[in-house]
């Protein structure tokens, strides 16, 4: 018997090597002699870096570089077969700032640009950027002062490059781009479709989240504005045509128009990166799962991609998650056969929280008897 597990992490609770040695466990408790492959995965967002470099046997290497209130911080990317994984959150995180002081006028991309940097340093010239749960909404202008471009106002003063400059930029000066970068593949992972500007646009579906007021979204929406107009002068791009250019706070716009970056799914890049289709053939049952499966699980997360992938080659899914929300029976429509949840067993989910590994363990013994 070939066993596939595949599970996203539990966010907070359980990573995704830690389930696949449950599963293993679990299944030569019930079945004894099984082939069991553990293949960690992430949608593109946290965890994208520890899946690739498990998955494919990469390295991790750090990097100083700035968080984004501009201190000094070591940040972790993956380097595998001279590729590297970068996930601009490692850097440019809102993770990294403190509640108080989440104020997406005053953060940068920069780190995220510092990153890039240190990849080309490192011979690199595939670069893959996961650019989800990002602090910030600079329009990616940080990350691009970091590569040497520049961004003036019509004094001709240089811009930092955080939020309160986007209403400032008269010119955008691209002469001192990194030479390298036009010899380097950018994939930006990416499952946002959102243009830069509007009512869906980057400042007012997230800016909220990182900290935005009232007050803040109108001064934020309206330099959004102007930069889209600068770079629609100068480049002819509308950015408000593009998809994903509001992602990360106008990030994916900056990767789109200045570095020619392609936008791909997040989930079908990790897979096709860690090669999840050779993996899985001959495979008797994949075990995929998250912490939370919901409406937004069909929205180009792990459990999705995993149970298409497995639908293609023949093999049945089981989704194994910590609890079921409203609009998770929808994963039975994208090749997940069955769904379980700790939630079933435990009294409580904050029960089955406290207690993870040990009742993720039992519902897969569970699970392996019905098999």
């Amino acid at each position: 018997m070939k066993l596939i597990f595949a599970s996203d992490s539990f966010k907070g609770s359980l990573s995704s090597r830690r389930t696949a040695e449950l599963l293993t466990k679990a299944a030569h408790e019930v079945f004894g002699e099984c082939e069991c492959i553990s293949i960690p995965v992430a949608d593109g967002g946290e965890g994208t870096v520890d899946a690739v470099c498990d998955a494919l046997n990469g390295k991790k290497v750090t990097a100083d570089v700035h968080d984004p209130l501009m201190n000094r911080i070591q940040a972790a990317y993956c380097i595998a077969d001279n590729k590297a994984v970068i996930e601009m959150a490692a850097a440019s995180g809102l993770t990294l700032v403190p509640k108080e002081q989440r104020d997406p006028m005053n953060t940068t991309t920069y780190g995220t640009g510092e990153l890039i940097l240190d990849a080309l340093d490192r011979g690199c010239r595939d670069i893959y950027i996961a650019i989800g749960g990002s602090a910030t909404s600079d329009g990616g202008m940080g990350c691009m002062r970091a590569l040497g471009a520049r961004f003036v106002d019509q004094n001709g003063g240089e811009l930092t490059g955080c939020g309160r400059d986007l209403s400032d930029v008269s010119e955008i000066d691209l002469g001192g781009l990194d030479k390298r970068l036009s010899s380097t593949t950018i994939t930006v992972l990416c499952d946002v479709k959102n243009p830069l500007c509007g009512e869906n646009g980057a400042t007012y579906t997230f800016a909220e989240q990182k900290g935005a007021t009232p007050d803040t979204l109108e001064l934020l929406e309206n330099g959004m504005q102007n930069y889209r107009d600068v770079i629609r002068r100068q480049f002819g791009i509308d950015c408000d045509t593009v998809e994903g250019a509001g992602a990360a706070g106008g990030l994916g716009a900056a990767l789109k128009v200045f570095l020619n970056a392609s936008m791909h799914s997040g989930i079908e890049t990790v897979l096709n990166l860690i090669r999840f289709d050779d993996l899985i053939i001959g495979a008797d049952l994949v075990i995929t799962g998250e912490g939370r499966a919901d409406s937004q699980s069909v929205c180009g997360k792990v459990m999705q991609g995993v149970g298409l992938h497995a639908k293609a080659k023949g093999a049945p899914v089981i989704g194994l998650c910590g609890s079921l929300g409203e609009g998770a029976e929808q994963l039975l429509n994208f090749g997940i056969t069955k769904l379980i949840a700790l939630s079933d067993i435990a009294e409580s989910i904050e029960e089955a929280i406290a207690n993870v590994e040990r009742y993720y363990y039992e519902t897969a013994l569970r699970m392996f008897r019905e098999v």
